[in-house]
C-alpha cells in the first residue's frame, strides 16, 4: 500500500501539494503511488523560477525506465523554485517522494484554489 501523508492535499493526476507558507508558497511533488507506477525515475524536467503556470496545464515531465509522464500544475501561480538536486539525482523522486524528491514550489495566484484539491482520504479512495 502506498503512503499517503494526511497533512498534504492531492490531485487526480497523482501530485501532492503542501500547505502554503506564510508567503502563499506551496511545494509540489508526485505521490508514492505515482513514483511506484513509474518505476525508476531517470530524469525530471521542471520549469525555471519566474514561470507563470496555470492549473491543470503541463509544466514538466518525469522520465522513468518505463515511460515519460507529464507533470501538471496543481494550481495557478508563479514557480519560485525547482528542485535542483533532481538534476544530478532524479532517483530522489523514488526514494523520498514526499521529502527530498519534491519537484517545484509555486506562489499561488489565489490560495482559495487549494479547496479544489483532494484530501488524503479522498486520494486514498481514488487509488485504493
Amino acid at each position: 500500500m502506498s503512503t499517503i501523508p494526511a497533512d498534504l492535499t492531492y490531485t487526480a493526476e497523482h501530485e501532492w501539494v503542501s500547505a502554503p507558507s506564510s508567503e502563499g508558497v506551496v511545494r509540489v511533488g508526485i505521490t508514492d503511488f505515482a513514483q511506484d507506477a513509474l518505476g525508476d525515475v531517470v530524469y525530471a524536467q521542471m520549469p525555471e523560477p519566474g514561470t507563470e503556470v496555470k492549473a491543470k496545464e503541463v509544466v514538466g515531465e518525469v522520465e522513468s525506465t518505463k515511460s515519460v509522464s507529464d507533470i501538471f500544475a496543481p494550481l495557478a501561480g508563479e514557480v519560485v523554485a525547482r528542485n535542483e538536486e533532481l538534476d544530478t539525482d532524479s532517483a530522489l523522486i523514488n526514494s523520498d517522494p514526499y521529502g527530498k524528491g519534491w519537484l517545484l514550489e509555486i506562489r499561488l495566484a489565489d490560495p482559495a484554489d487549494l479547496g479544489s484539491l483532494l484530501s488524503a482520504a479522498d486520494y486514498e479512495q481514488q487509488v485504493g
